[in-house]
């Protein structure tokens, strides 16, 4: 795939930050009140550095995001060691949600103001930390901890550790640390389920082997960073203030469509990570672990391969496939459950992926349309936040209601509850759209391309200057 392309369609479950760095607002080290000095240092940086450093960089992304969906195939492990409900299953990865919410509200500021290197250090201590909880743990409150703290880690990757690969790269590799930034993310959150479902086949103590080779790659990652050329760290400006992100007014619908679309994907794909393995183990008889860790990978590859042949479709059409694939995605759930086929419980969590990539790719062409430039990083955080806040309820919902009735019983509800909200939802967003304008160029005044492959290709042609300066 042309290298163009990838900046655009983005690469699984948090690559919706690589429309916002395509268009020259990365957070990188140079804060919007450093002066020019700073910014010469750090394009000079850049230019000097080879290949190598910016995949260095990539590698402490892919490093974090092992974390993130490493518990996956364990959770049945855990549970039937620790006797806990399912309510409380899906609130370990719910306080995850939490843990990297309350992060990305901040980290992209942070590492704006103190450089790259200031947020990625704690950033990496904090997944340590998560891996001794996790080796160790032998109580739910370690476990509920432990996500939290993974859930904080895994911000400051999707922050600061994306906008170290896109500084390091510099102007003459843009397109090429985009792609690497994205790539680096998928592999992580791919590479976790399988390691994880592969040492739980192999081993009677898995986590503590799993977290423990985590833990060991997170170590070198420190050093890493350490040794990565960033540019020097500039004092903040006393004017700022953290804040929490918004978007202007006149933006507010496009990000609602946004929202609606993103929103319903998460949380399908949140009930695959959570209680999927359980779904695997209890309904449909398949207790291999590697077959849970598998099925996460699967979903997150389908993410990313969903986006190639839409990349060219219009937003509109983007959104509609999106909610097509969720509906897909909830009806083989429902099969899953009544006919105790795992294939088809597969077949469920690729469409949840593949709902997942469009609704993200359609979400970040709306923010690349509609929101004005410099406030296109506030923009993309409040899409992720809207995204991820019924990501975490809904399986805590489903949780509840399964330890009072059934799996089978609360399964089938989670799949027709979505169903009926992604038809809502869909019914919400032609209304919408029709009340939104086409945008105009401001200097020539001609429409602005509506689909995703045409937009790209003008951020592409945009990217051929310096990177815009941030206003203090």
């Amino acid at each position: 795939m042309p290298e163009r392309d990838c900046l655009e369609t983005g690469f699984g479950r948090d690559a919706h930050l690589v429309g916002d760095q395509r268009t020259g607002h990365v957070a990188h080290s140079i804060g919007r009140a450093q002066p020019r000095q700073t910014m010469a240092i750090t394009e000079a940086v850049s230019r000097r550095s080879p290949p190598a450093r910016m995949l260095a960089a990539a590698g402490v992304v892919t490093a974090v995001f092992v974390l993130s969906n490493a518990p996956t195939p364990l959770y049945v492990r855990w549970q039937s060691q620790l006797g806990f409900s399912s309510s409380t299953l899906t609130a370990l990865f719910s306080v995850y949600i939490a843990g990297l919410l309350a992060t990305l509200a901040i980290a992209g500021q942070c590492a704006d103001r103190f450089g790259s290197r200031a947020v990625l250090v704690p950033g990496l201590g904090a997944g340590m930390v998560a891996c001794v909880l996790f080796a160790t743990a032998e109580s739910v409150p370690a476990l509920l901890v432990a996500r939290f703290v993974s859930g904080i880690a895994v911000a400051t990757a999707i922050t600061a550790g994306m906008a170290s690969v896109m500084e390091l790269g510099g102007a003459a590799r843009r397109r090429m640390a985009a792609l690497l930034a994205s790539t680096s993310l998928v592999l992580g959150a791919a590479l976790g389920p399988l390691l994880a479902g592969s040492c739980a086949l192999a081993l009677d103590r898995p986590s503590e082997a799993v977290f423990s080779t985590e833990l060991a790659i997170l170590s070198a990652t420190v050093l890493l960073v350490q040794a990565l050329p960033f540019a020097p760290d500039a004092p903040p400006s006393r004017a700022w203030r953290p804040h929490w992100p918004s978007v202007p007014r006149q933006s507010r619908m496009h990000i609602a469509v946004g929202i609606s679309a993103f929103g319903c994907a998460m949380s399908c794909t949140a009930f695959v990570l959570s209680l999927g393995p359980s779904v695997l183990a209890q309904l449909n008889g398949v207790t291999n672990p590697l077959v849970a860790g598998a099925m996460a990978c699967a979903m997150f590859i389908t993410a990313t391969l969903a986006q190639l042949p839409a990349r060219r479709a219009p937003v509109r059409v983007i959104l509609r496939l999106s909610f097509v694939a969720i509906i897909l995605g909830m009806a083989a759930l429902v099969i899953a459950v009544a006919t105790s086929l795992a294939s088809a419980l597969l077949i469920g969590a690729m469409f949840a992926g593949a709902g997942h990539g469009l609704a993200q790719l359609a979400g970040l062409t709306l923010i690349g349309l509609y929101v004005p430039e410099q406030r296109r990083a506030e923009a993309t955080a409040v899409l992720n936040i809207g995204g991820y806040v019924p990501c975490g309820l809904m399986p805590i919902l489903t949780g509840l209601l399964v330890d009072r009735t059934s799996l089978a019983f609360g399964t089938t509800c989670f799949a027709v509850g979505m169903t009926l909200i992604a038809v809502g939802s869909w019914l919400f967003v032609r209304r919408a759209l029709r009340l939104i304008p086409p945008v105009r160029s401001p200097m020539t005044g001609a429409a602005v391309p509506r689909s995703a492959s045409e937009h790209h290709s003008a951020l592409c042609n945009q990217l051929d200057g310096p990177l815009p300066q941030r206003r203090a």
